[in-house]
């Protein structure tokens, strides 16, 4: 279970060294995914918008955003985004109840899970991911002692009602992956929090079915799962998309078609560019292209659970497990969707898929893991410098 917050005052948050190489896990994969992605959309936007640097452009804005984001998040004091983390999560909720106003939120691909403001669209359930994460790493660090104790229904019921609101409104977006990574996210906070296993089978027993009934109840749903069963029962329907990601990847044999001389993207799967964009790192970069991103998504769950398993402060610890959890874990799904490892997701891949809100909200969480290891972990430790001594902003943690 999750090492327990150390008694005294804790670790402020001055400015001091951070984790190199996270920072530049951090920029390689910022740079990959800017070339990754105008490789994989110039030929789409030039069809679409008559403008080939129609994507990369929009995703340079929204690079240089993030950049200015995850840079506020990295040196920021945790105590003041630890104070602010109610009106985030009073935001996210706001952002996520208009998408559903009418002439606000953005229907698209038989989704509405998108809000139009001055021409640009934001997808609140990114936002939802980060919030979730602040929240929970707050609340559970302050309630350690109760997790194991009887008093489950007053220390754990409110944050995992919480949780449920937003994956139920999450869902009713039609947005069934997005709700099942959020439920999931939480789970593994709870875990490594301490709360007992019991109290996940009870409520497994109950979710499980539900889950089920909710997957199965539309009909994309059920072909999704279809073409992952067996993509050749319609080959020219739901299987097309996975049959072709798979004939791409294999295309690419070990050293690629080299970038930009990918034929996936011209036509292969539908907007490329989006959540089947691994297939063109695959067809284009090849095997080797394949696990040097694998790898960096590893390093960077390496360099992430290492500083959330050695901070001496609780509160840092579990916000660096969620944030690393969210980063990594929705790449992995990603990555096996392509592979055909998992049915069709509607997951981008940070740092390389389109959409402007998931890169800004993926700086961010990285911002923030910086900022964790900028504090350090323990002498010694090469997690991001040495344990810095108590200053007068420092704080203790609620008990």
């Amino acid at each position: 279970m999750w090492p327990s917050a150390p008694t005294g005052p804790q670790l402020n948050t001055g400015i001091g060294s951070i984790d190199t190489s996270l920072l530049a896990i951090v920029v390689l994969l910022a740079g990959v995914g800017a070339a990754m992605l105008f490789s994989a959309a110039y030929h789409y936007a030039g069809l679409v918008f008559d403008d080939d640097l129609y994507f990369i452009r929009r995703h340079g804005l929204y690079l240089v955003v993030g950049l200015l984001a995850g840079t506020i998040a990295a040196t920021a004091r945790l105590q003041r985004i630890r104070e602010l983390t109610p009106l985030l999560l009073a935001v996210a909720l706001a952002m996520m109840l208009l998408t559903f106003v009418p002439g606000i939120g953005v229907r698209a691909l038989g989704a509405q899970r998108w809000l139009g403001i001055a021409g640009q669209t934001f997808e609140p359930s990114e936002l939802v991911k980060l919030a979730l994460v602040l929240y929970l790493a707050h609340i559970l660090s302050k309630k350690e002692e109760t997790l194991r104790s009887r008093a489950f229904s007053s220390t754990v019921l409110p944050p995992l009602l919480l949780v449920a609101g937003f994956g139920a409104l999450i869902y009713l977006q039609n947005d069934f992956s997005s709700a099942f990574f959020v439920l999931f996210l939480a789970a593994a906070m709870f875990f490594v929090a301490g709360v007992r296993l019991r109290y996940f089978f009870a409520l497994g027993s109950l979710s499980i079915p539900l889950g089920l009934l909710l997957l199965l109840s539309r009909d994309h749903r059920v072909q999704r799962i279809i073409a992952f069963v067996d993509p050749a029962v319609d080959p020219a329907g739901s299987g097309f998309q996975v049959l072709a990601a798979r004939a791409a990847v294999s295309g690419g044999g070990m050293w690629g078609r080299g970038i930009g001389q990918g034929q996936v993207k011209l036509g292969g799967i539908p907007e490329a560019h989006s959540d089947f964009v691994f297939a063109v790192v695959g067809e284009e970069l090849g095997l080797v292209g394949v696990l040097a991103i694998l790898a960096l998504f590893c390093a960077l769950g390496v360099r992430g659970y290492r500083l959330a398993r050695e901070h001496p402060d609780r509160y840092r610890g579990l916000v660096a497990f969620g944030l690393t959890t969210a980063l990594v874990g929705q790449a992995l799904v990603n990555m096996a969707v392509v592979a055909g490892l998992l049915p069709a997701t509607g997951l981008p891949l940070p740092f390389v898929s389109s959409g402007g809100s998931s890169l800004l909200v993926t700086l961010t969480m990285c911002g923030l893991l910086l900022n964790i290891s900028r504090a350090g972990v323990s002498a010694g430790s090469g997690a991001g410098g040495r344990a810095a001594d108590p200053a007068p902003g420092g704080y203790r943690e609620e008990s």
